[in-house]
């Protein structure tokens, strides 16, 4: 006898919910969790709880019966996707298997191995990481010249072209509108070899059976434009799409979830047009301000409550940021209680300004006991934090310069201070072989060649009298460094902004455009060690307090560090977007600075940096700390527009003295 036992499948199976939406949501949430069929558009304000919001809308959908594989929740990063996944998981009460979470670029891939052989890709194609890809275009450089390309020390170099090739596919133009529009400083003859070069880059990866990152994205949208066969089958497949951070998509992305939506149309994108600030990466504010006219009879959900900041913050960032005409209106409100109005302060010069920033500190751990890593100083530039971490490191305060290096650690720093060490040192060995390794067509052992004549000398002049053979293209290089140094040796030897300004202008300003894609920051960070130089009366004081310091170590800090360890926090605003701190110290509001001068006269560009200024006001939970210089050298500097633009009554301004602070 036998007995038949039938196992009830996952569809058969009686189901329950068992959480409670609308405790576990606000009344905004709610409606996004709920109601999100169709197109919709979710404004998450800073602080509004937008992953959470997301994470319910998943756990909702498969409550009610959709099936895992049959959802997309598309991030920008490996660690947002993660935190979601293991999220929905926690919430459900189990895994959710099947369920098609990652980045852009992880989704394009996985499609990609499906479906590539379409468009002409083989499953298993290899995918080159950055370094595989300067590799690659570096001989492609070479390819696309005929072996020959401009004899010209400042013609870009392969990180440059990367980098032109990468924006160039992310927002789907052409090599020459790219350059013309981003890398307008570029001589327009270089144009069609970096159009050559390209090509034969695409060509490269395609007989290695390779794709590169931006690839992943840009087959994965040819793929859905090519095949409208697959098109329909995957947009059938993804009943309900989720996108996080769109105001952060480029042209590109946004167009593959416009193809990927059809025929369903269930696409909640979630994002916050206030907080698009990468324009410079290719980002367009333009998709979601766009999302309504792009997805007809979109709904449009916002999430106004903020659970971060305090009332007094919140009203300030709303004032400024409702001075953009190109947004949607929004006016986010505090669920915490009152606290501290933030402080305006206006300072002699830089130097006072890093004395303010470091006394309140000290204040604040000594009156509130508040961790260090409970407070942050953001900046607009880089070079901004110059005297506030010569400051920090005289008064023995540990920081961290979130996701980069210590100013002083910065190759540009590091190749203008290598000359001025060999002022003080001609001996220097480190500091000559990293110079002529910079001169076009000096290898190691040419820069050792050279050197083994050059450590004899007493003087700079003895240099740049110097007679030595070399292979033609060495020789370029050498002549010019001796030229420079030429330059050098003519000036006081104490006129040290002097001396960088000769070291810029007889090169090193042409160096920079051709090796670094971002170059103008770099050059900005140059003309201030300009000003910041000119406040010592010797070399060797300056060498000594930035090259003795324990705290110039040019360490990257992990996440994992920044998190637990009792270190201020230094960072840019990009770099502190989506993170928060009890303690918000804004320095550098000065016009001309931020918003940067070259914003002036591109009411977008403008914008953006309102939008910058916006992002970095909301990362304060409790104190608010806005700052500016009077002077620079000899420069008589004005308040930011943006905090011209405020009402007196969204802070509260304080008078700092050699005596103390008060309020005004």
């Amino acid at each position: 006898m036998s007995i038949k036992y039938r196992l009830a499948s996952e569809d058969s199976a009686p189901k329950q919910s068992t959480i409670d939406y609308r405790a576990e949501l606000n009344s905004e949430q709610y409606e996004v969790v709920t109601a999100g069929d169709g197109p919709c558009l979710v404004l998450a304000g800073a602080g509004s709880g937008k992953t959470r919001t997301l994470v319910y809308r998943v756990v909702y959908l498969l409550d009610h019966g959709v099936k895992p594989e049959n959802i997309l929740l598309v991030t920008f990063t490996n660690k947002a996707s993660k935190e979601m996944l293991e999220r929905i998981n926690v919430t459900l009460g189990t895994d959710a298997r099947g369920l098609w979470g990652g980045t852009f670029h992880h989704i394009g891939n996985r499609l990609l191995r499906m479906y590539g052989e379409s468009i002409g890709i083989e499953k298993n194609f290899t995918i080159l990481d950055s370094e595989d890809s300067l590799t690659l275009i570096k001989n492609c450089v070479q390819s696309a010249t005929g072996g020959q390309p401009p004899q010209d020390k400042y013609f870009p170099k392969a990180r440059v072209i990367h980098s032109i090739i990468s924006l160039s596919s992310n927002l789907c133009q052409s090599i020459r509108e790219t350059i013309e529009s981003r890398y307008d400083y570029l001589k327009p003859e270089y144009i069609g070899y970096i159009e050559n070069t390209a090509i034969a880059y695409q060509e490269r990866k395609r007989m290695i059976n390779a794709l590169d990152f931006d690839d992943l994205l840009a087959k994965w949208n040819e793929l859905l434009e090519n095949d409208s066969h697959l098109r329909h089958r995957l947009g059938e497949k993804f009943q309900y799409i989720l996108v996080d951070e769109y105001q952060d998509t480029n042209y590109l992305q946004s167009r593959i979830i416009a193809n990927l939506a059809q025929p369903q149309n269930n696409v909640v994108v979630v994002g916050d047009d206030a907080q698009s600030i990468y324009g410079f990466r290719g980002a367009d504010v333009n998709n979601i301000l766009e999302f309504p006219k792009v997805f007809k009879g979109a709904k449009i959900f916002h999430l106004n409550a903020n659970y971060r900041s305090t009332p007094e913050i919140l009203t300030l960032a709303n004032y400024s940021i409702n001075r953009n005409e190109k947004k949607f209106e929004k006016n986010l409100f505090a669920i915490k209680a009152q606290g501290q109005a933030p402080a305006v302060a206006a300072l002699t010069d830089n130097y006072q300004q890093a004395d303010f920033v470091c006394q309140r500190i000290l204040d604040l751990q000594r009156e509130n006991g508040l961790p260090l890593n409970q407070i942050a100083v953001l900046f607009r530039s880089h070079f901004q934090c110059l005297e506030l971490e010569m400051e920090l490191n005289k008064r023995n305060i540990p920081y961290q310069m979130r996701g980069g290096m210590r100013f002083f650690e910065q190759a540009h720093l590091k190749d203008v201070v290598a000359y001025l060490k060999i002022i003080a040192n001609i001996k220097d060995e480190v500091s000559w072989l990293r110079l002529l390794t910079m001169q076009g067509g000096i290898g190691e052992a040419t820069a050792d060649k050279i050197w083994q004549q050059v450590k004899d000398f007493s003087e700079i002049k003895q240099v740049s009298e110097m007679d030595i053979k070399l292979g033609a293209k060495a020789q370029i290089g050498w002549n010019n460094l001796q030229k420079t140094l030429s330059r050098i040796g003519k000036l006081d030897q104490d006129d040290l902004p002097a001396i960088i300004a000769t070291i810029l202008s007889a090169g090193y300003e042409d160096y920079l455009k051709a090796n670094f894609e971002n170059f103008s920051d770099r050059l900005d960070d140059l003309k201030q060690l300009i000003s910041f130089i000119a406040t010592y009366d010797g070399l060797d004081k300056f060498l000594a307090d930035t090259m003795l310091a324990d705290n110039f170590k040019g360490e990257t800090v992990t996440e994992e560090k920044t998190e637990f360890s009792e270190e201020l926090i230094l960072s840019t605003i990009h770099q502190a977007k989506g993170l928060e701190w009890k303690v918000v110290f804004v320095i550098g509001l000065a016009d001309g600075m931020f918003p940067h001068a070259k914003t002036y006269d591109k009411p977008q560009e403008l914008e953006e940096e309102r939008r910058l200024f916006y992002v970095a006001a909301t990362r304060a939970m409790d104190e608010l700390y806005l700052t500016y210089p009077l002077f620079s050298q000899d420069n008589i500097l004005r308040p930011s527009q943006f905090i011209k633009e405020l009402p007196v009554t969204a802070y509260e301004r304080w008078d700092v003295s050699e005596g103390g602070i008060s309020r005004l």
